[in-house]
């Protein structure tokens, strides 16, 4: 079974509901184990968790920095909105095991983190890479453990864009033991009916920098070698909002 008729399966594929700086090559550090390493309804469910292995492919690596959630474990929550504004995203992320043909693992551990439609992380700022100082406050960052589907499902807002990247979401996903799995990042598609080109011009919900100057995945210095394995699906509108769906494979 391919991707999408896994995600199909799910009943994912029409989910209705969710600086100016170059990425560093920061090292991964474990926030648990604090060990280096290196579009239909959210109710879903299914008991058939898994593709045919010819077909299961490992999602890639990227880099957790620069802005990596600092205490991630202290943010287990659903909603990670905060006091942010701007276009409602419902996330919903399935999380498959590569070394057992892609079935869904439960129980493992997923952050996830992006930036407000201004572009800005939280926990950090006051500085170069970071103008807005951000340090003391906690959005759109969020722990989740995978249900026996292997999903963890997430409230936000569509992500901003700032120089040099494109549309991203970051994840960071262990073990139910605490072991750091895989560091990745989410890719949004693109194109003139995009969400990511409907958002952008979005001025009433507070998205003002258009796309002039947006960097497509083409030419990111995270997606350019490819975002086969790290595109989402996203469904929705901007009154209604959007939905995103992903699956990332891991070795667990």
């Amino acid at each position: 079974m391919k991707r999408k008729e896994f995600l199909k399966s799910l009943g994912m594929t029409s989910l209705v509901l969710p600086l100016v700086v170059g990425c560093s090559d920061d090292e991964d550090i474990n926030p648990i184990t604090d060990d280096t390493s290196s579009e239909s309804s959210s109710d879903s469910s299914s008991s058939d968790t898994s593709y045919s292995s010819d077909s299961c492919t490992s999602t890639p690596s990227e880099t957790e920095g620069p802005f990596p959630t600092k205490d991630p474990s202290s943010l287990e929550q659903v909603d990670i909105t905060g006091d942010r504004t701007g276009v409602a995203l419902s996330i919903e992320i399935a999380i498959l095991n590569l070394n057992e043909s892609c079935a869904a693992i439960e129980g493992a551990i997923v952050d996830i983190w992006h930036c407000d439609k201004d572009g800005n992380y939280s926990e950090y700022g006051g500085t170069q890479m970071q103008s807005t100082n951000y340090t003391s406050v906690h959005f759109l960052r969020g722990r989740q453990v995978t249900d026996s589907d292997g999903l963890v499902k997430f409230t936000s807002i569509f992500p901003g864009w700032y120089q040099s990247r494109a549309t991203h979401i970051h994840v960071h996903i262990y073990s139910s033991s605490g072991k750091s799995l895989l560091v990745t990042q989410i890719a949004f598609p693109e194109g003139d009916d995009s969400a990511v080109v409907a958002v952008n011009a979005a001025s009433d919900y507070g998205y003002t920098k258009g796309m002039s100057g947006y960097t497509y995945n083409s030419n990111d210095n995270v997606f350019s070698d490819g975002v086969a394995e790290e595109l989402s699906t996203i469904s929705g509108s901007i009154e209604e909002g959007y939905s995103l769906s992903h699956s990332i494979v891991v070795s667990a």
